[in-house]
């Protein structure tokens, strides 16, 4: 097992507020521009979703639960509460209980693409997830998750903050429709990945989405870098 303080003498960063984190491999100021790409977790990586409903099941055998499709909203536990006063805490109870991280299945082309994604000329990714409050499993679950499923490797490329308002980026791949923070104006550029509980948003124009990790996501960073380097020329 890997403990968490071995996991940050290694260099990860663990954050509730970081404006800049610069990779060991990133260019100087006469270097080529490169293109950092923030890739959410929960939802994007790993089938939160997916899981959540399984440990569900079989926790609550006999309490109502909500088919995927059905998935509507952000916080699964406000659905669940307003499918039957209650269910609530007892939705909470299932991702706080040890193992629920680490247990998660990783969405359907999401390890490969984003290990294809890191290999890119000139882009820097990085995992960058908000851990629950009640901390006693979650953080280490998903440095080892990602040690798993990605590799050793990518342990010096995650941000664990409530806000990723204040992490500096061009993209962030993220399902949560809403992200606020203490920053107004974040410096990145917020692709939706689309998931259950939003597939039946409409996004408009400019607002960009990926449908999966079937998606042309390449597009979305090659527009992006292209759109970066006109600006600054």
């Amino acid at each position: 097992m890997i403990s968490v303080p071995n996991l940050l003498r290694r260099g990860c960063a663990m954050s509730s507020g970081l404006r800049h984190c610069t990779p060991r491999n990133s260019a100087t100021a006469s270097g080529p521009r490169r293109l950092r790409v923030l890739v959410d977790m929960d939802g994007v990586l790993a089938d939160f979703e997916g899981g959540f409903l399984k440990k569900y099941r079989s926790r609550y055998p006999s309490e109502p639960y909500i088919e995927l499709e059905d998935r509507r909203g952000f916080w699964v536990s406000e659905q669940y509460e307003n499918l039957k006063p209650g269910l609530r805490e007892k939705a909470i109870s299932i991702w706080e209980a040890k193992n629920f991280f680490l247990d998660l299945d990783p969405i359907e082309g999401a390890v490969e693409a984003v290990k294809e994604m890191s290999k890119l000329t000139n882009t820097d990714v990085f995992i960058c997830t908000s851990p629950i409050k009640r901390y006693q499993y979650c953080p280490y679950e998903k440095y080892a998750w990602v040690d798993k499923h990605l590799g050793h490797e990518f342990l010096e490329q995650i941000v664990l903050t409530r806000d990723k308002t204040v992490v500096s980026a061009d993209l962030l791949i993220d399902d949560r429709p809403d992200i606020n923070g203490a920053e107004p104006n974040p410096t990145w550029e917020h692709i939706l990945f689309t998931a259950c509980h939003n597939k039946h948003l409409l996004l408009t124009p400019p607002s960009r989405c990926l449908l999966s990790w079937k998606d042309d996501w390449k597009g979305i960073l090659d527009s992006k870098r292209s759109q970066l380097n006109s600006t600054h020329q």
